[in-house]
């Protein structure tokens, strides 16, 4: 029986035959600890499903922000409606022939 070419080649193998990550190659990490037992795992970029409940979860995360913020501006943005509006219409009453006739002309 023959050696196979990783056993005669000088790259050994990563996690083959006491030869692990960071204690003799990739640029000397430090480690002193041989690094066993590394499990990752993946899944496959076809079976993803990357907007399963987007819409379902942007449509109540936006409703819960809104509720959280709307009492910080809503009063704000009432109020200055409200004296823009009496504002307009005062100024529209005094630059009328009633209006000035109230103030006394001028």
């Amino acid at each position: 029986m023959h050696p196979t070419q990783i056993l005669r080649s000088s790259d050994i193998p990563i996690g083959k035959y006491s030869h692990y990550l960071n204690k003799d190659t990739w640029g000397h990490l430090g480690c002193i600890q041989p690094q066993k037992g590394i499990i990752v795992y993946s899944i496959s970029s076809n079976r993803q499903n990357l907007f399963a409940g987007a819409t379902h979860d942007a449509v109540f995360n936006t409703w819960r922000r809104f509720s959280k913020q709307v009492l910080y501006w809503a009063p704000p943005m009432l109020a200055a409606y409200y004296a823009m509006d009496w504002a307009i219409k005062r100024n529209e009453y005094l630059n009328s022939k009633a209006g000035r006739a109230e103030t006394g002309g001028v």
